[in-house]
């Protein structure tokens, strides 16, 4: 899916880039100062709608840069394409004082191709401004203008979208014709915009903002999106490359939708007589729409496409059967046609994708949307396929798509669907181990783990099952927690199903596991899943406790030793229980050796931020346990 590219700021005055001293840094408050890596002292937005086809957006932007963490902020990137060109772009860089220290000239402005590696056709260009400098602190100021042919998105304002960013001076400006008036939404904005009516009759709505200080995200705090201050806008009737629609609602957003894809479901006849053949004997719909699947997965790869109307409009079915590529909206759109052949009902359908991607603001109709999926109505369940993967187990979308809402593409418009969730049941982590202890030290270990649910996704291993024997070994040496290890063997094996499993089978010798002290041999018994999270001391905790990710380890480790070393005292047992999650520990003998077994549920959820030092006293008990120490003595 086609992004516009968001862009920040607005407007430079005649004088900008005059000789005198501006925007010296003693001008900006103290207070603005704290905690800031920068400043923004002036950051500005105007859209401007000119019809139902055309807008254009001005931005200005004046940042102090304090140390090398700001120094992202001395370069601009702005976007266009064939749907949209830059008119203007400026950029200048002042001394702490308010000299200037450079002014880009033409030739110094960087254009390229957006290439993004796994794009096949893009008409995404962009340019650049590069204004760093090397002694702090220093400011910068931008100002361009963008012409739309279009007027499909409008780019949304955040006053402080990250931590140690303050704002003297900001503002948001839409500027249109009574007719084309678009719909916005804040959040977290409490002042008021000023309504106004602009010299050329059109009206104008402002927002302005003075002397924001820099903020802090507080650790396991709720998404970063839902505590900035945002304000998002939205057409009513607008025109993308001479398709017009308007998106007052969801069923008219669909509708939209409905008509770019219109007619691009036709396939050859050989393929339509292929989806029969790989349906035929099959009883249920799930087998009948994963033979198709895994047929689709087999003959296609994903490549990106991004040329003008084609950011938001799929290639013909017939295409993607001839060439064997597509975009996501393609391969939804061609895996959506073969199942129409098979009789099977399913839908186009657009999500935000992305582990920790921003929610669907379902109350407000406008493009929220970077990916699209295809899903199957199953009675009382949905089956979604996730269509860009030639490797993804059938039915399942993991992190990526899962547990968020999504725009079902219907025949009467669109409907807000809930993708699957996955439980913390679901997502475990079991570990069985044998580890052979000798006198020195040193050990031996088979290891074995099996990866489920969500946790198939650990560390990228869903994406490492299918590669080369030195990717795989890779990764075992970068994800196995054990201080100091050599490989002797090493087998992954990938169960694929709609709740997916890996396992990863270990022989490793490992280096001084134990230390060693006169008769006493010490070692601790977690031997790769100690928890090293503490959160972070607060004085006045503010925000909500968001557990994102709710998962069950269960880990038992068998401890193989010589018969003349023997334990001088076992741990006791641990038990913790909380409202966060659960965890045990505990140590038998058996038959010579010692078995230690552990188990960790985190529940996900959102808890009251006046339960954050019950929070910490959960993961610190946690990590005591996961210490523990088991000393044995030798009889000799």
């Amino acid at each position: 899916m086609r992004l516009v590219p968001f862009i920040i700021s607005i407007v430079l005055s005649a004088a900008a880039f005059a000789g005198d001293p501006k925007f010296p840094v003693s001008d900006i408050p103290e207070a603005l100062k704290k905690n800031a890596d920068v400043v923004f002292r002036q950051d500005e937005m105007t859209f401007t709608i000119q019809s139902k086809s055309k807008a254009s957006l001005h931005v200005y932007e004046v940042v102090t840069i304090f140390n090398d963490k700001g120094r992202e902020y001395a370069t601009k990137v702005v976007g266009y394409d064939k749907l949209s060109k830059i008119s203007s772009l400026k950029a200048v860089a002042y001394d702490a004082s308010g000299n200037v220290l450079k002014k880009l000239k033409s030739s110094e402005l960087y254009d390229q191709s957006a290439f993004d590696g796994f794009s096949l056709y893009s008409d995404n260009r962009l340019k650049v401004a590069v204004l760093t400098q090397g002694v702090y602190p220093y400011t910068v100021e931008f100002e361009y203008e963008i012409e739309y042919k279009y007027l499909f998105m409008i780019p949304g304002y955040v006053l402080l979208p990250e931590e140690r960013m303050a704002v003297q001076h900001s503002s948001y400006e839409l500027i249109y014709p009574a007719e084309l008036k678009p719909r916005f939404k804040n959040q977290n904005v409490e002042k008021l915009p000023v309504v106004s009516v602009t010299k050329d009759g059109r009206e104008s709505t402002r927002w302005e903002f003075e002397n924001v200080p820099a903020i802090k995200f507080e650790p396991k705090g709720p998404p970063h999106a839902d505590l900035v201050s945002t304000i998002s806008a939205a057409p009513t009737t607008f025109e993308f490359d001479g398709y017009l629609g308007t998106m007052n609602s969801w069923d008219e957003f669909g509708t939209w939708i409905s008509s770019l894809n219109k007619g691009r479901n036709v396939l050859p006849e050989e393929t339509k007589q292929k989806v029969l053949q790989l349906v035929a004997g099959k009883k249920t719909t799930e087998e009948k729409v994963k033979a198709i699947y895994e047929y689709m997965q087999s003959k296609t790869r994903y490549v990106s496409i991004q040329l003008g109307i084609g950011g938001f409009q799929p290639f013909e079915a017939s295409v993607v059967d001839q060439t064997g590529y597509g975009d996501c909206k393609a391969l939804s759109n061609y895996m959506v046609s073969m199942l129409e052949v098979a009789g099977i009902k399913a839908h186009y359908a657009l999500i935000r994708a992305g582990r920790g991607a921003a929610e669907m603001k379902e109350e407000f109709p406008s493009s929220q949307f970077n990916h699209a999926v295809a899903a199957v109505p199953n009675g009382s369940d949905t089956l979604w396929l996730e269509c860009t993967s030639q490797t993804n187990p059938f039915g399942y979308i993991g992190t990526f798509t899962g547990d968020r809402e999504a725009l079902i593409i219907t025949e009467k418009g669109a409907e807000v669907v809930k993708t699957i969730s996955y439980p913390e049941e679901l997502n475990t982590q079991n570990r069985s181990a044998d580890v052979f202890v000798t006198n020195t030290g040193d050990a031996k270990a088979k290891i074995k783990t099996v990866y489920s649910g969500l946790q198939y996704e650990n560390d990228n291993l869903d994406g490492i099952l299918n590669n080369q024997f030195d990717l795989q070994k890779k990764w075992v040496m970068n994800t196995t927690d054990i201080p100091s290890f050599d490989i002797n063997s090493f087998k992954f094996e990938n169960h694929k199903a709609k709740i997916p499993s890996a396992t990863v089978s270990l022989d490793l010798s490992l280096r001084k596991l134990a230390s060693v002290s006169g008769k006493r041999l010490m070692l601790t018994p977690n031997l790769m899943n100690r928890n090293g999270y503490i959160p972070e001391k607060l004085d006045a905790r503010k925000t909500d406790i968001v557990e994102s990710f709710g998962f069950v380890d269960n880990d038992t480790i068998r401890y193989h030793v010589p018969d003349e070393i023997y334990p001088e005292v076992l741990p006791q047992p641990v038990k913790i229980s909380s409202r966060f999650g659960e965890y045990e520990s505990s140590y038998t003998l058996d038959q010579g050796l010692v078995v230690y077994t552990r188990k960790l549920k985190i529940n996900k959820g959102r808890f009251l931020a006046s339960t954050y030092n019950e929070f910490i006293d959960f993961y610190k008990s946690i990590s005591r346990a996961d210490n523990t120490k088991l000393v044995f003595l030798n009889k000799t």
